[in-house]
């Protein structure tokens, strides 16, 4: 049984990444024809991470009490309806209303999807499960984009959201038709009513939710501006900014299950701190690169260093999660990912308009190297077991 929900939730959420992936190469330029300034690009990104910010506790906390599968259900089957939006947007404050919208479906998504997984781990193979399980939604999300660029050049915009919203109703079916609810959460591993204030008060909670805030809102930073930068900057099309994303993605998605499986045999604090550092140097990089080559090559690397940071850190929430409920621990996990994402965009924006497309890069970079500091510093009591 817990094959089958492995199986499933992996194809499932690879579907669902791909309709997400699809945009993200267009969407800046995109905004920007409906008259979007920098910090509106900012604000329009944001809303996405902002709303899932806000129900993913909520989301993840009820899923501990009522179930996994009812909320990945209407999660997908919300999203699908609600991508038909970006064809009817006109201006960019509507663009912002459909963002926030699937940011909301979406809390109920990946969270639910990764306590399920989490669930279903074996002490001690967290790292290999979870590594497994990232690689749909790296491959998935990696895919996308080169997959929207190419839609985008020779069908339009329109067809590539139509894209989007056919793949998360996809998913969605194979969820309602093939996934059980296998009622796990109804174990009660260790204090899963515990408050959340008790949940940050834990150092591992602590380093790992500072450490994936501040690396999301360094990546939020490049996801939004790097395809400006590309077309601006490097003047590339359609399809060469979505191989740049892709290629970041599709290696940090090929890496996960090695790298997984190494998470638990070596110390995942140095994999963590390695990824990390890795990351922020080359998001500083970005802004002296002259050409397309030199860019893909910064993106192959920013994509290893994801797959040596992510399934170590997805392991240690599991780990918390067994002592304080899946869900509700995925829920701030995802949250803080959320918050990344949605303040990077902002300060993106902020920098684009007051200090010119380079600062952000720069102030990104610096940013995740603090990351890797706060994350050291609160895990340095427990690091002899880590």
């Amino acid at each position: 049984m817990a094959k089958r929900v492995f199986v499933v939730l992996f194809v499932a959420i690879f579907s669902a990444m791909v309709g997400v992936g699809i945009v993200i190469p267009f969407l800046p330029l995109y905004a920007q024809t409906l008259g979007a300034s920098g910090i509106w690009l900012g604000i329009i990104f944001s809303g996405f991470s902002l709303s899932r910010s806000i129900f993913m506790p909520v989301i993840g906390r009820l899923s501990d009490k009522k179930g996994r599968k009812i909320f990945l259900c209407i999660g997908l089957l919300g999203y699908s309806v609600v991508s038909l939006g970006y064809i009817h947007a006109d201006k960019a404050s509507q663009l912002f209303i459909v963002r926030f919208m699937q940011g909301f479906f979406a809390a109920m998504i990946l969270p639910i999807a990764m306590a399920y997984i989490g669930e279903i781990s074996p002490v001690k193979k967290e790292g290999t499960f979870m590594g497994s399980f990232n690689v749909a939604l790296f491959a998935g999300f990696g895919i996308g984009p080169f997959m929207g660029g190419t839609i985008n050049d020779h069908f339009g915009m329109d067809m590539a959201f139509y894209a989007m919203g056919g793949l998360s109703l996809t998913a969605f079916l194979m969820i309602l038709l093939f996934l059980p609810e296998l009622h796990l959460y109804k174990k009660g591993w260790g204090h899963p009513r515990a408050s959340y204030k008790v949940m940050l008060g834990r150092n591992v909670i602590r380093g790992i939710t500072v450490f994936r805030l501040v690396n999301a809102m360094g990546r939020g930073m490049v996801a939004t501006f790097l395809p400006i930068f590309a077309s601006q900057r490097l003047q590339l099309n359609g399809g060469q900014i979505g191989l740049l994303i892709s290629a970041n993605i599709l290696l940090t998605s090929v890496l996960q299950a090695p790298f997984g499986k190494l998470a638990d045999k070596m110390s995942r604090l140095k994999l963590i701190v390695f990824g990390g550092c890795m990351a922020s140097f080359t998001i500083l990089l970005i802004p002296f690169t002259l050409d397309f080559n030199q860019l893909l090559a910064l993106n192959i690397a920013m994509g290893f260093a994801g797959a040596i940071s992510l399934p170590a850190t997805s392991a240690l929430a599991v780990e918390e999660g067994r002592d304080m409920g899946m869900g509700s621990v995925m829920g701030i996990f995802d949250m803080a990912m959320s918050i990344g994402l949605t303040s990077g965009p902002l300060m993106g924006g902020l920098l684009m308009d007051s200090l010119g497309l380079d600062s952000i890069f720069i102030f990104g970079g610096c940013i995740g190297f603090m990351a890797v500091g706060l994350f050291v510093w609160f895990l340095a009591p427990a690091s002899c077991n880590r």
